[in-house]
């Protein structure tokens, strides 16, 4: 980075106001990405393999605040970039990917308002995808000389042969009809059950004469037909970020906890055996969300089996980039120094002459909180990065103080998760790192 690239200001307070509340920004990753090159590396030849036609699955695993989050929203923007769509949605109690009372519709809710393309990247594109298959089909249909309705039927014949298909092309088809009707209705329902907002399947009949919606048993299948279709749309494939695995893992009831853990096998196979061309799947999650033999995935016996480390790996102290889990190892402290500088550049607007610690504070704000707190502070980036902004925001609003003495102030205290009652908690469960606060106090 440049001292003399300016950073938009919408860039820099989404960035700053996002890290100093703990969460990810939706914007400016570029400015802040440190370390983490062979998992980026990785991902990126998953994402090329996705959109060569092939598939793939990958669980993403670290502690809290050890930048998984930030992770998966680095590797949609290199999706996004790579002419993939992409979709996101954290797990929790009631969006799961299967249930018996609407958690699995809820997700698949979250996931297509959350639908991203390289144009749309926040979100809501939806419509967006299904206007690119139509302009398509118009295309075509100037060039070849045939009807728009045939060109549809033909290229949509493909997803008859996936669950739900007849009725998804039905829905394209009733879409194209508002479009060249200029029925806004008409189109704002077809995406309406694209993304699974109908509650019944009378109302759905009634408004665009399909029989069927996303229920929660379809939600797997509902995703497979939004791939085939992103692809008939002329997009490389489709990528879907599920991040907080953790919460599956804190479900209290052991059968809810397997049927969840069963569509995971199902999603795993499916991509590792090529039969869902053009999707992949990545998962955030905790070390115990892995390995609790009792309530995580090694407590399902098949996802175990696949997902075991390489033990010649293992042996060395080596990671595998190739196998479906990739460990988010804690960054150096030569990673977190880079990230420091880069994070008062940002805080700057990209002007070297704003900044408002000099070189010397870096080091020396590392070091202090190494000495006073211990290496452990440094286990989760979060810690860094929130401790660290708000030493800039207090000597922006008042510059007259001595960062010195400011950084001899600090203090960080811990909380335990408290989000399971005792009774639920897992043995092997360890106080919650996202629950710790980070405070600067004068």
């Amino acid at each position: 980075m440049t001292t003399k690239q300016r950073i938009p200001p919408r860039d820099r307070d989404g960035v700053l106001q996002a890290l100093r509340a703990g969460v990810v920004p939706r914007r400016g990753l570029q400015y802040v990405q440190v370390g983490r090159a062979r998992e980026v590396e990785a991902l990126i030849k998953d994402i090329d393999r996705i959109a060569d036609g092939g598939s793939g699955t990958r669980f993403v695993i670290g502690d809290f605040g050890a930048g998984k989050t930030f992770f998966l929203s680095l590797v949609r923007s290199v999706a996004l970039e790579k002419g993939l769509v992409t979709m996101a949605a954290d797990l929790n109690p009631d969006r799961r990917l299967y249930g018996s009372g609407g958690q699995a519709r809820s997700l698949y809710n979250e996931l297509t308002r959350n639908i991203a393309t390289r144009t749309r990247p926040e979100g809501g594109a939806m419509a967006s995808v299904v206007e690119r298959f139509i302009t398509t089909a118009l295309q075509q249909s100037k060039a070849s000389d045939q009807p728009v309705e045939a060109i549809l039927q033909d290229r949509l014949h493909s997803l008859s042969e996936l669950v739900g298909g007849y009725d998804f092309a039905q829905v394209i088809e009733n879409y194209w009809r508002g479009h060249d009707q200029g029925n806004e209705q008409l189109k704002a329902d077809a995406v309406r059950w694209l993304r699974g907002e109908f509650n019944t399947r009378t109302d759905a009949r009634q408004a665009l004469g399909v029989r069927t919606i996303i229920e929660d048993d379809q939600v797997y299948d509902g995703l497979k037909l939004l791939s085939r279709f992103v692809r008939l749309a002329g997009y490389g494939g489709l990528l879907i970020c599920l991040d907080e695995l953790v919460n599956l893992y804190k479900l209290p009831h052991a059968t809810a906890r397997n049927t969840n853990y069963e569509q995971i096998l199902r999603i795993l196979n499916d991509t590792l055996q090529g039969q869902a061309e053009g999707t992949g799947f990545v998962f955030g999650g905790t070390p115990e969300t892995l390995l609790d033999a009792r309530r995580g995935l090694y407590s399902y016996q098949a996802l175990q089996s696949r997902l075991s480390e390489n033990t010649f790996a293992a042996q060395q102290g080596l990671q595998d980039f190739g196998g479906p889990v990739i460990r988010l190892a804690n960054l150096s402290p030569e990673d977190l120094y880079i990230l420091l500088t880069k994070l008062r550049h940002v805080h700057a607007g990209g002007d070297a002459d704003k900044h408002v610690l000099p070189d010397s504070a870096l080091p020396a704000f590392l070091a202090h909180c190494n000495q006073r707190i211990g290496a452990a502070y440094f286990q989760t980036p979060r810690n860094t990065v929130r401790a660290f902004l708000d030493l800039l925001s207090v000597l922006e609003q008042h510059p007259e103080l001595d960062w010195q003495s400011l950084i001899e102030d600090i203090e960080i205290g811990q909380e335990p998760n408290t989000e399971l009652d005792e009774d639920e908690q897992a043995p092997s469960a360890t106080p919650a790192a996202d629950d710790e606060l980070t405070s600067f106090r004068l």
